[in-house]
């Protein structure tokens, strides 16, 4: 049996002050921006969520929180004398970005108004006490 032994790569814990956000980006989206012709984005606000327009699309920015969180790193050297190098630990992310199609963009920028009244207020609280 070998003897050697088997040294990992050194973490280490350098946060910074910046606010990462990670976008998921739907498929087509990905393309056009992969594409040579590079597209015009634009960030308009609405009622319910900031929105991302394209020329001929517009998605609904939704946050996503995460159980498992991920973790940014990047190359670390801490002594330049050293040409060991490690990991630095930069941010830690509980959150994402999705990126959802909006079909009518007028539904998304106008209030849809008072919720209907369907006489059930209260019901389920009524029995979840009585069964207790």
């Amino acid at each position: 049996m070998s003897s050697s032994q088997t040294r990992g790569v050194p973490l280490f814990n350098l946060p910074d002050d910046v606010g990462y956000r990670l976008i998921e980006l739907p498929p087509e989206l990905q393309t056009l921006l992969e594409s040579d012709q590079a597209p015009v984005l634009t960030l308009e606000s609405s009622p319910s969520s900031a929105l991302l327009r394209t020329a001929d699309k517009t998605y609904a920015l939704r946050q996503k929180n995460t159980s498992n969180a991920l973790i940014i790193l990047k190359p670390h050297t801490p002594n330049p004398s050293n040409p060991e190098e490690g990991m630095a630990l930069i941010s830690t992310i509980k959150e994402t970005v999705d990126l959802e199609a909006v079909k009518d963009t007028a539904a998304v920028s106008e209030p849809a108004g008072p919720a209907k009244n369907t006489g059930s207020k209260g019901k389920w609280h009524e029995r979840f006490g009585r069964n207790r």
